[in-house]
């Protein structure tokens, strides 16, 4: 990112990353399993075309997400992590955590369970799969 508002690492984290819809679509690929424009289109958020383009086009840009032409789909691309967007899988998780922990209105499902019982083995386990799938 070209423009930073401070030299602050939580700043310049947030200038690349920062809003809710960027988290979100790195949830989605990171967690579960999606690649495509039309899944992300799709998650329960609702997320505007407009916005999912733009932050699609940033964590492309920061080298976050890859976008790759469909193998079986030549007219559908297909987005993945890289190394970089892989190495915020304990960032993911601990948002996760926070969110079960200190709201009642967000219930810890199947991997929310396993988080707080054995965080650091879940961060391991899926970090080995993320790590698996990176180009």
């Amino acid at each position: 990112m070209d423009k930073q508002r401070s030299d602050c690492p939580i700043s310049c984290s947030l200038d690349v990353f920062g809003d809710k819809w960027s988290l979100l679509i790195i949830r989605d690929v990171m967690l579960r399993g999606k690649m495509s424009y039309s899944e992300f289109l799709n998650s329960e958020e609702r997320i505007a075309s407009n916005i999912l383009v733009n932050r699609l086009g940033i964590l492309e840009a920061e080298k976050i997400l890859v976008k790759e032409v469909s193998p079986l789909n030549k007219s559908k691309f297909i987005y993945s992590l890289t190394e970089k967007g892989a190495d915020l899988l304990p960032v993911i998780i601990e948002l996760m955590d926070w969110g079960a922990k200190h709201n009642d209105n967000c219930p810890r499902k199947e991997l929310g369970k396993k988080i707080k019982k054995d965080k650091a083995g879940v961060i391991k386990e899926l970090n080995n799969v993320l790590k698996s799938k990176i180009k």
